[in-house]
């Protein structure tokens, strides 16, 4: 049985975290700690686990997880993690970094676009992106896997493939709305009943910080033109993605990578993917249609931001890492209702 830490449990994403691994056959959760409820037992910070845990809330203590734990997610907000990540390495035991900070390889893009220097630069080279479709060899060794933000999984999963195939006419462009809890749990007036309450926005336009990311995960062969935009519901991302190849693509080709994937599910032509059909599931589903007016492609991709853009991709990692069935607690499907 492996044994599993949660830093930060009581946040959207570990909290994701802690849900699925109750549904894993070979992982037991040993040990969780938040900043705001130490001492506290888990059912009355998150009364859905009632009855089924009798965990309590620790303080964060590096060398206590790594005595207990064989692996540790963290799932603190951004720049907050680098100390815990830096510790829990150096107490040498295995750790998924669901936060940002390990996903970019250039310190002085990160400085760029999270306003802050990194703290743990000497842990970049270790790091392994978590997209398993591309990085599964490394990530069954890795000793620490930097989570993928849950905009740019909706982004690479299709676009990657293709510009690795051929040149781009122009910068891909982006248009993507998520739901509330991409956000996380900390309070914010803009997302008040009152101020979401129908009623959707974009924001960071040409400044978000999931441009790098997805900019480097495309392997700098394109910049792209992202727009993120916040709709009023609470969980999944749904994202709509033109491009203008230099010439002819054959897109089935493209995407054949895909065919045993476990998560990825490529609709093909003309059918085109809906939250419902992923919402708390690990999947992200995507299909295009081919604008013979424009010349452009429009594709449209679909991935729960907590599942499939946040707790399942880590767990589908940690999986590999153990040597596991990396759908092992992760075979649901989408909740359609």
């Amino acid at each position: 049985m492996i044994k599993v830490g949660i830093v930060g449990a009581t946040g959207y994403g570990g909290r994701e975290i802690l849900r699925l691994l109750g549904l894993h056959p070979q992982v037991r959760a040993t040990k969780l700690t938040s900043t705001s409820a130490v001492g506290e037992g888990l059912e009355a910070q998150l009364p859905g686990f009632r009855g089924l845990t009798h965990l309590v809330f620790e303080a964060f203590d590096a060398e206590a997880l790594a005595s207990t734990c064989d692996v540790v997610f963290v799932g603190v907000p951004g720049s907050e993690s680098t100390r815990m990540v830096a510790a829990l390495r150096a107490a040498g035991v295995r750790t998924i970094d669901i936060g940002p900070d390990f996903r970019l390889k250039d310190t002085k893009v990160f400085a760029q676009y999270y306003k802050t220097e990194h703290e743990a630069p000497q842990l970049l080279a270790e790091a392994i992106y978590g997209f398993p479709p591309f990085y599964r060899e490394a990530l069954k060794t890795a000793q620490l896997v930097a989570g993928p933000g849950c905009y740019p999984i909706s982004v690479i999963v299709p676009l990657r493939p293709i510009v690795e195939a051929t040149s781009l006419q122009c910068p891909p462009v982006i248009d993507a709305v998520s739901g509330t809890s991409g956000a996380g749990r900390s309070l914010k007036e803009s997302f008040h009943f009152s101020e979401m309450n129908e009623n959707v926005w974009a924001y960071k336009l040409a400044a978000h910080q999931h441009i790098p990311e997805i900019e480097q995960e495309l392997l700098h062969k394109t910049m792209v033109q992202f727009t993120p935009h916040v709709g009023p519901y609470t969980r999944g991302i749904l994202s709509t993605i033109t491009i203008r190849p230099s010439g002819p693509i054959d897109l089935d080709a493209c995407f054949a990578r895909y065919a045993k994937e476990p998560f990825v599910r490529v609709l093909g032509e003309g059918r085109l993917p809906e939250l419902n059909h992923v919402r708390a599931s690990n999947f992200c589903d995507f299909g295009w249609v081919t604008d013979k007016r424009t010349g452009n492609i429009v594709i449209v991709s679909a991935v729960d931001n907590l599942m499939g853009g946040t707790a399942g991709i880590a767990i589908q990692c940690m999986n590999l890492m153990f040597g596991l069935d990396e759908t092992a607690g992760l075979s649901v499907a989408g909740m359609s209702v």
